[in-house]
């Protein structure tokens, strides 16, 4: 009798229901394909920046010539049915997550805008662009998980925003071998208010998404092993002058990015009638080539993600006067590479540009090692720009496999978000995504009216 009561408890427990075994297979289905387009994304744009570093190398004057012409090619194939595919991404979830309106969610995470991202951005890296795929990468994984679930019959609200988060956090685990910071940042940056509820589906989807990534690409920490403490006491003058710098540097990017120099530009006598389409076209064209001359005139390598820059500093193998003018010059080079409105990310840049800051004010920190300081520096300079210190710390660490830096780290961290504040009242990322909510809204009402 006890064993046919419990037989029959057994078998209608919710666990056996075949709605949630069709929401189970849409997270884990989504969160392979999540894993699969990471490992594929990233190694399509270590092939295309390698192939641009071969011909450069070849022709010291190359990215004159290809990095100006691909930033006008991307931007002008952006100017109509792909503009959701400009910028970083990030902002597009976001807002994409803000958005009650179920069709225009649907155009901003659609399966065209997520390959053509990623396509995108390939060219972009080929071309000299000062960008990082990781925005991106978080992109397409909100916009794979999404379609998936469209797919198995998801389409309300509710479990529309849950795909989006899960997708978000999938992408940026996989993309940094980071699965716990793919967690904080789908709470801290995309998610506004976190359910309970949804805590077991994100953590699938992200456990899913990493396995699937480490399993074509093996399990590596992403600047390899940093073996590096800060010795309490003096040593730990580092938190507050990297928090302090880092921070400020981080805000007056964001801001930085977040003005609109086109208008000023058709401002101007001579260019006063263009449309504002040729506009984009020309500054796409004095970015990029002020992103390459700056490479060619300054001596640094600017192209890029700037990973193999960052990965110096941290190791130790970097030389000691690429820190504080490589900082300020990958600085500008991102700078210039947003304002163009090609695709690609700003978090690996962030960080060899953090690291570079760590580098030039190590002499100054006398007691504390410069692999530390130069961890503080990336951690700071990226809670900075994002203002999502906890995301930051653990990107941080978890990119370099360290543990000893954990407190330093975090406080730095919150130090650099308020510095931030004073540059930059509002997150880079949410305020780019309230400008696309409010060109959306104002489109519509056009429409209608």
């Amino acid at each position: 009798m006890f064993s046919r009561v419990l037989q029959g408890a057994w078998t209608r427990h919710d666990w056996w229901s075949p709605g949630r075994w069709r929401r189970r297979l849409a997270y884990w289905g989504g969160a392979i394909l999540v894993g699969l387009a990471a490992v594929a994304f990233a190694w399509a744009c270590d092939a295309a920046f390698d192939l641009f570093e071969r011909l450069r190398a070849q022709h010291r004057a190359w990215p004159l010539l290809v990095t100006p012409l691909t930033f006008v090619a991307l931007v002008w194939v952006t100017q109509g049915r792909l503009a959701a595919t400009r910028g970083s991404g990030i902002p597009q979830v976001k807002a994409a997550l803000s958005t009650g309106d179920g069709a225009w969610r649907a155009g901003l995470l659609s399966l065209r805008v997520a390959l053509a991202k990623m396509g995108l951005t390939v060219l972009a890296m080929g071309g000299g662009a000062s960008v990082g795929r990781e925005g991106p990468t978080v992109h397409v994984g909100a916009s794979l998980l999404f379609v998936v679930g469209r797919r198995f019959g998801f389409t309300d609200q509710v479990n529309g925003r849950h795909l989006v988060l899960a997708g978000a956090a999938a992408g940026i685990a996989a993309a940094f071998n980071a699965p716990l910071a793919g967690v904080v940042f789908a709470i801290e940056e995309m998610a506004g208010a976190f359910e309970e509820r949804m805590s077991g589906v994100l953590l699938t989807a992200v456990i899913v998404a990493g396995v699937t990534a480490i399993g074509l690409h093996g399990d590596y920490a992403y600047f390899g092993q940093v073996e590096a403490g800060l010795p309490l006491g003096q040593a730990w003058l580092a938190v507050l002058v990297i928090g302090l710098v880092c921070g400020f540097g981080g805000g007056l990017f964001a801001r930085l990015i977040l003005l609109q120099p086109l208008p000023w530009l058709l401002r101007l006598p001579r260019l006063g009638g263009l449309s504002r389409a040729r506009g984009e076209l020309l500054l796409a064209a004095a970015c990029g080539l002020a992103v390459a001359a700056l490479t060619l005139l300054g001596g640094y390598d600017l192209h890029g993600t700037g990973y193999q820059q960052a990965h110096a500093i941290v190791q130790g193998q970097a030389g000691q006067d690429s820190g504080g003018l490589y900082a300020l010059l990958k600085f500008a080079a991102n700078v210039l590479s947003y304002w163009a409105g090609v695709p690609g990310g700003i978090f690996s840049p962030a960080l060899a540009v953090g690291a570079g800051l760590g580098q030039g004010l190590a002499p100054w920190l006398p007691g504390a090692p410069l692999a530390a300081v130069a961890l503080l520096g990336m951690a700071g300079y990226l809670a900075g720009v994002t203002q999502a210190p906890l995301t930051a710390a653990v990107i941080a660490l978890e990119l370099t496999a360290n543990q000893s830096l954990v407190i330093p780290i975090m406080a730095t961290c919150l130090l650099a978000r308020g510095a931030s504040t004073l540059v930059c009242r509002k997150p880079v990322y949410g305020a780019i995504a309230e400008r696309l909510l409010a060109g959306h809204q104002s489109a519509a009402a056009a429409r209608g009216s």
